[in-house]
């Protein structure tokens, strides 16, 4: 099986800035893509930021200029550096992998539990 475990979230002012991390451990022979997705109250969940094994990007309109996705290959870890935060990206963010397993190198898609971040005065 494999796990992601997400950390990073919180409470932050607007204008403010937050890092999230998410780490993939498990039986893992290899991750595809990586990124993250957001679920505010009342919505559906939606695409953030998303970075493929090769670095190719891919980012929401509204997050642009002020989000980074990054990856730590070696540590099979995918980080989200959120900057000029706004009201409006208020929401639980989930953490998503494309995951090659050992056994049978079946590829799935897995989900971590998500963080909350809240972005308010």
């Amino acid at each position: 099986q494999v796990q992601l475990v997400e950390s990073g979230g919180g409470l932050v002012q607007p204008g403010g800035s937050l890092r999230l991390s998410c780490a993939a451990s498990g039986s893992i022979f290899g991750i595809n893509g990586m990124g993250w997705y957001r679920q505010a109250p009342g919505k559906q969940r939606e695409l953030v930021a998303v970075m493929t094994s090769g670095g190719s990007t891919n980012y929401a309109d509204s997050v642009k200029g002020r989000f980074t996705i990054s990856r730590d290959n070696a540590k099979n870890t995918v980080y989200l550096q959120m900057d000029s935060l706004k009201p409006e990206d208020t929401a639980v963010y989930f953490c998503n992998a494309d995951v090659t397993v050992v056994s049978g190198r079946l590829r799935n898609g897995y989900w971590g539990q998500g963080t909350q971040v809240t972005v308010s005065s």
